[in-house]
């Protein structure tokens, strides 16, 4: 197996070109545990870490611009106002050492339909940003999941960055497993209220072959909200809801659970999430 050591981004996409085979390398969280457990054997892998332009994030016209190497422990420090969903789902991640290694470009990259970051992503309306040595475009992060671990890079291409608004409201995430971190969700749900817009954004992790939104949720509660006067929400509001974010879910039955339980879940933590971003937007403590 060859062992690609570019340095600077530039030289890595230029290795990514010439090697279209090659298997991306950063934090290694997951392709280690593909490596060590002979699920994976590229002919090469490339190495990340020497393009300190992917571990940096930055404010750009009016959004964060989060580098791809940017770790999971960093979003929980750094960056935990301006995006709490992404952060909250972060804190869900593995232990603290893999929080440090773990980067929310990798979890995109492995494309797993129960990644962590996937659902905050999708409720943020955020943007992936695939580069080439031919150049840079960005992909609606709700376009960039293809399939089951696919998405929509081409082979010469690296996710480099992710694109997402600070948040103008609340935002939550919820995970089902066996504990709340070291696990992989059995299934997960991410929130997000965007009132300076009056829309609400969804995001389902493991209820599907692909993460998705709950798009028909997103509008009918975004219709229904009192944004401004912010009054509380009717029981039969939030049934709804919760209701169409299971119904947009298709769950397969695994040893981690069976799809009705998924969709239990789903409808469970979806009225949870409601509760406690609308509290926040109350101005109460959930």
């Amino acid at each position: 197996m060859e062992f690609l050591r570019p340095d600077g981004l530039p030289d890595v996409l230029e290795a990514r070109a010439a090697h279209p085979g090659a298997l991306p390398l950063m934090g290694g969280t997951d392709v280690m545990v593909a490596l060590n457990f002979d699920r994976r054997r590229p002919d090469a892998l490339l190495d990340l870490t020497r393009a300190p332009e992917l571990t940096a994030w930055d404010h750009v016209d009016g959004m964060v611009r989060l580098g791809a190497g940017v770790t999971y422990s960093r979003v929980i420090d750094e960056l935990a106002t301006e995006l709490p969903g992404l952060a909250i789902a972060s804190r869900t991640v593995g232990s603290p050492q893999i929080r440090n290694r773990g980067t929310v470009g990798g979890n995109l990259g492995a494309a797993s339909p129960a990644g962590d970051s996937h659902p905050a992503l999708l409720a943020g309306f955020a943007e992936v940003e695939l580069a080439s040595r031919d150049g840079v475009r960005r992909v609606p992060v709700d376009e960039f999941f293809t399939g089951v671990k696919q998405h929509a890079g081409r082979g010469d291409e690296l996710v480099t960055a992710v694109w997402i608004r600070p948040a103008t409201g609340p935002q939550q995430f919820s995970k089902i497993g066996t504990r709340n971190a070291m696990v992989i969700a059995v299934t997960s749900f991410g929130l997000a209220l965007h009132p300076d817009r009056e829309q609400v954004g969804t995001g389902l992790g493991s209820a599907a072959p692909t993460p998705r939104r709950a798009r028909d949720a997103e509008e009918f509660l975004g219709a229904e909200l009192d944004w401004s006067a912010r009054r509380d929400i009717r029981d039969s509001v939030a049934a709804e809801f919760a209701r169409l974010v299971a119904t947009a879910a298709s769950p397969i039955d695994d040893v981690r659970g069976t799809a009705a339980y998924r969709r239990h879940a789903l409808a469970v933590m979806a009225r949870r999430c409601l509760s406690w971003a609308w509290a926040e937007h109350q101005g109460r403590r959930h």
